[in-house]
């Protein structure tokens, strides 16, 4: 595979694993106690999205590694899935 099919995969875990992690550790400005005025309860206090990023990148970066090293090395092939309409 070339690296444009990488970056692609990259680009692709990258936004799953953000969506994944970001309920993680929130509180509302509800649970804290401390609403401001003309914003909702709900809204998060301090959502951290700097560290969340950090923490996908190199999550994703571990993640697309390891997959082309599989791949590169053979360990991981098309013919190992199963099509799922027989070609003949």
């Amino acid at each position: 595979m070339g690296i444009t099919t990488y970056i692609a995969i990259y680009f692709i875990v990258w936004w799953t694993v953000i969506f994944t992690i970001l309920p993680f550790g929130v509180r509302s400005q509800h649970e804290d106690g401390v609403v401001e005025d003309g914003t909702e309860p709900g809204a998060p206090q301090r959502p951290l999205l700097l560290r969340k990023a950090l923490v996908t990148t190199v999550v994703a970066a571990v993640f697309v590694g390891l997959f082309a090293w599989s791949v590169e090395t053979g360990r991981l092939t098309l013919d190992m899935f199963p099509l799922p309409i027989k070609l003949y």
